[in-house]
């Protein structure tokens, strides 16, 4: 069989499939990224989004279509969802993207993953990038997950440079960030203050006594039951302990939400421009 992959945000590494190209080919079919002026030569094409947002213009009846810019109750078959991943899919990544958990101890009413991927659980990391210099840990809350201490154990082994995407900064202690410290780390650490209601602040400034701030970016939800004051609360706060801010955008339509984010989010601009002489 003639096996068509479509990624409908291309520059997003799609694990999903990668592990469908690999159940492919190791039954003996051809795979390749879905050409639209080729779209009749094949026998199967699966369609695959992460953001709803994405333009769905050119997905037809006959794709197989997952990913919760679909539906974020789709899943794979455990059939494919065993397989390793087909870096060939992505001859370009100079990255690996591992899981040592998934799934969330918590259920924030902004967030699919819990509805996504069920509580917290450990699974096994699939295979590294052959081409890979460096590792993606893409665990929603890495220190949740009691094996955690394993996890950096296999980190150090394969001993490349490590961005954590998720790391709850309410669980972290002096223990965890000596962990971190252990390792090779890139340039970043990702937390996230998202809601306005959380008093974050002591415990931000707490972890800079183990890791200088220049090395966390906090992520700062916005246009979730949160006011604009409450959103610059939070910023203001993440930047004068020198840590870096990062605006989220609730819905990225919203006017206010794009603008603040653009100004957050452009370091020049923050830190020479005021927000009222920004936004005017």
């Amino acid at each position: 069989m003639k096996i068509g992959i479509y990624n409908l945000e291309p520059k997003i590494v799609n694990v999903a499939l990668m592990k469908i190209s690999q159940y492919h080919k190791l039954r003996g079919d051809s795979v390749e990224p879905y050409n639209l002026l080729l779209r009749h030569n094949y026998d199967k094409i699966y369609a695959s989004s992460i953001f709803d947002f994405t333009d769905k213009g050119y997905v037809t009846s006959e794709m197989i279509c997952g990913g919760s810019g679909f539906d974020v109750s789709s899943k794979l078959s455990p059939e494919i969802d065993a397989c390793d991943y087909d870096w060939d899919l992505y001859p370009d990544c100079d990255y690996s993207i591992i899981w040592f958990s998934q799934g969330c101890m918590r259920n924030c009413e902004w967030c699919i993953v819990r509805e996504k991927e069920g509580f917290m659980h450990s699974v096994t990391p699939k295979n590294l990038n052959p081409r890979g210099e460096s590792i993606k840990v893409m665990d929603n809350n890495f220190f949740a997950n009691p094996g955690w201490p394993e996890a950096i154990k296999q980190l150090a082994v394969w001993n490349q440079p490590v961005d954590f995407q998720g790391i709850d900064v309410r669980l972290i202690n002096e223990e965890q960030c000596q962990a971190l410290k252990s390792l090779k780390l890139k340039r970043y650490l990702h937390i996230a203050w998202d809601n306005p209601l959380e008093d974050l602040e002591p415990k931000l400034r707490e972890i800079t006594r183990w890791i200088k701030p220049y090395r966390w970016v906090c992520y700062v939800l916005i246009g979730f039951n949160s006011t604009k004051a409450q959103d610059m609360h939070r910023v203001k706060a993440i930047h004068n302990l020198g840590m870096c801010p990062f605006v989220m955008p609730y819905n990225k339509k919203d006017l206010y939400q794009k603008r603040f984010a653009r100004w957050v989010n452009h370091k020049a601009i923050f830190k020479t421009v005021a927000w009222g002489n920004y936004n005017q």
